[in-house]
């Protein structure tokens, strides 16, 4: 082997393990290593709180497969759930998921509303760009404002007319303060309420796993996205090599309960997994710099609910408190213990706030009334 050819391969490889970090998998001692191993074999099928089975998350209720065309040409991958006996839709719900996840991260929520017996609602799941079942967009695309023309183009397809409630996570959240920035006068003549959990209005990067892997600044970062872009499979295989540390890394930082069920965090890793390392990366300047405080009076005329857990380690629950102050009218609901991945780790305190939310907008003297009034 020549000596150059030895400095590229070995240049690969660190390149791979700098890219797993910086998608949330850090890099431990082989003493570590062998722990995670069996802490992760050792309780992979615990279930014992009722859940469903790893096998079944993400895929229940089935919905109606569908296909958007962003305004640039980038294909999006979404799923429609109609009103059970086909009730005639009041009103559209969109959910819009967080970075390096998919849209089967909502799934308890999915399950409960297509359950609820007077469910009048019509729900609408999509993958960001470069996520989940949609496109790989170019680099250049892959922005915190092109996302909220992406949920303004899953509107016009898939509802392009009555009220809407935009329930978004973590990026999905900053997503709909990007809508709200771009289309004000949709949240005032649509938009009958907003759910944002766990997300913020800016300074992601100031603290915890972000502030050390999403920031512009960081060398690391930027090294890890150029060797990613020169040498994907070699990242992806050396990113493989270190599975059980993505998955340490996953359970520190996705729940706020270190006794978590392992098939959660099972869950959030093959989500996460799913995604290509330099597709991740391509986010990393627009999270950094996201700043829309400026938007937020946008909602006022919304009922609004904001979901924060005091035990986030990704976005601290001072975000949302930071969302809170700026809307004095918001809901804010604290969950004790919690951390980023709310609606999976608690998925009952977070679908008894969001059908509440739902009820404040239906009520006779809601948002809904108000916007029905005005069509």
């Amino acid at each position: 082997m020549s000596r150059n050819r030895g400095w590229r391969i070995a240049g690969g490889v660190v390149g791979g393990v700098l890219g797993a970090a910086a998608t949330g998998v850090a890099v431990g001692t082989a003493t570590r290593w062998s722990k995670l191993s069996r802490e992760r074999r050792g309780l992979a099928t615990d279930a014992e709180d009722g859940r469903p089975a790893p096998a079944e998350l993400g895929l229940l209720p089935a919905g109606t497969p569908w296909s958007i065309t962003a305004d640039d040409g980038v294909r999006l991958s979404a799923e429609v759930i109609e009103p059970l006996e086909s009730r005639r839709a009041e009103l559209t719900v969109v959910f819009v998921h967080g970075f390096a996840l998919d849209r089967r991260c909502w799934h308890f929520q999915r399950q409960a509303f297509a359950a609820l017996p007077d469910a009048k609602a019509r729900l609408v799941f999509y993958d960001h760009r470069s996520h989940g079942q949609s496109e790989r967009a170019s680099r250049v695309s892959c922005t915190i404002e092109q996302l909220g023309a992406d949920l303004d183009a899953v509107l016009r397809t898939l509802a392009p007319d009555g009220p809407l409630v935009l329930i978004g996570h973590s990026m999905g959240g900053m997503t709909i303060m990007a809508l709200a920035e771009q289309l004000p006068e949709l949240f005032t003549e649509r938009v009958a309420g907003v759910a944002l959990l766990c997300t913020s209005a800016g300074e992601v990067a100031a603290s915890g796993l972000p502030g050390t892997f999403l920031s512009r600044r960081n060398v690391l970062t930027r090294l890890v996205g150029a060797l990613a872009g020169w040498q994907p499979r070699l990242v992806e295989r050396t990113r493989a090599l270190v599975n059980d540390l993505v998955w340490g890394v996953t359970r520190a930082y996705a729940y706020g309960d270190r006794s978590v069920g392992n098939w959660l965090v099972d869950f959030v890793h093959t989500m996460i997994s799913a995604n290509a390392v330099d597709a991740l990366i391509d986010f990393v300047d627009t999270l950094d710099s996201h700043d829309r405080l400026a938007a937020l009076p946008g909602l006022k005329q919304c009922e609004t609910l904001i979901i924060g857990g005091d035990a986030d380690r990704i976005i601290p629950i001072a975000h949302s408190e930071k969302i809170a102050g700026e809307l004095p009218d918001a809901t804010l609901v604290r969950l004790t213990g919690v951390g980023h991945m709310a609606m999976l780790e608690q998925p009952e305190p977070v679908n008894a706030a969001l059908v509440e939310l739902l009820g404040k907008v239906a009520r006779p003297t809601g948002v809904l009334r108000r916007l029905r009034r005005r069509a």
